[in-house]
């Protein structure tokens, strides 16, 4: 009972600061945090809470499609732009603050969007957890001073998912998930090709019916697949699926991390230099 009474002051928290911001376009991923964001600017705030959704090759086309379809079901205006982070250099190079390039670039054109439409403020949806591992984006954040309301009230994950549940949205049990430049080792470039090459490999694995997993690509061919410590069972004994799918999405090597899935696992060999 305690800990509902604690989530339920956080979430009238949230919707107070929401409607004190007065405009808000949210940008929206369809992931578990932005979803929940949305929807509750939405009942509070009315036609004065938009969703701006970032298209781009970073981005598999499943997420911005159930982006599309979450905001056409509950009457959200939504904007979509284009954000080719490819054609910029800095980013396709791929360098250990790839992150903070990304979120710079794609902010500045979503409060320029915001303002063109009247709106006061911009909200992203990073919560509490977000604070732990390397995340070069916040400091890109903060430096243009985007709104950040799960985390000025104070919401971890597990609290979005359990508020996300209680108003019925499906996203609260969605996987966690991170734009596909995640699964390039620092310092390789990225391309589209391989970014193509990841996310078809992934889509391969969610019809296998894994849940939460990463297929990282290293080179220019071989790929490492991480899923739960839980499912590296199920994983070997559908190795000939996995094997077949992913040589048709254009890897030559396919390998299974024996460490399983783990948050920010390229960040990793940041932590070994450091410590060298």
């Amino acid at each position: 009972m305690a800990e509902e009474n604690i989530l339920n002051t956080k979430l009238e928290k949230l919707k107070t600061y929401l409607l004190s911001l007065g405009s808000l376009a949210v940008a929206y991923s369809s992931g578990v945090d932005s979803t929940f964001l949305l929807k509750v600017a939405h009942d509070v705030l009315g036609d004065k809470a938009i969703a701006i959704t970032a298209t781009s090759g970073f981005y598999p086309k499943r997420e911005s499609d159930e982006a599309s379809a979450f905001c056409r079901a509950n009457g959200i205006k939504q904007i979509v732009v284009a954000s080719e982070e490819l054609d910029i250099p800095e980013i396709r190079h791929n360098p250990a603050n790839r992150c903070y390039l990304c979120k710079k670039d794609l902010f500045t054109k979503i409060l320029s969007i915001a303002k063109e439409n009247g709106l006061d403020y911009v909200a992203e949806g990073s919560n509490m957890d977000d604070m732990g591992d390397y995340r070069p984006g916040l400091k890109a954040i903060a430096e243009l001073e985007i709104k950040s309301p799960l985390r000025e009230c104070g919401l971890y994950k597990e609290e979005i998912r359990t508020l996300s549940k209680q108003l019925d949205l499906q996203t609260w049990n969605k996987p966690s998930f991170a734009c596909l430049a995640s699964r390039f080792v620092y310092g390789e470039e990225i391309t589209s090709e391989k970014l193509k090459m990841v996310e078809k490999a992934e889509e391969a694995l969610l019809k296998l019916g894994f849940k939460q997993f990463r297929v990282r690509i290293h080179g220019e061919n071989l790929a490492r697949i991480e899923v739960l410590p839980a499912d590296l069972e199920k994983l070997f004994s559908l190795r000939d699926s996995v094997v077949k799918s992913l040589k048709t999405a254009g890897f030559s090597y396919i390998t299974m991390d024996l460490l399983g899935y783990r948050v920010g696992a390229m960040n990793e060999v940041l932590s070994l230099k450091k410590e060298k």
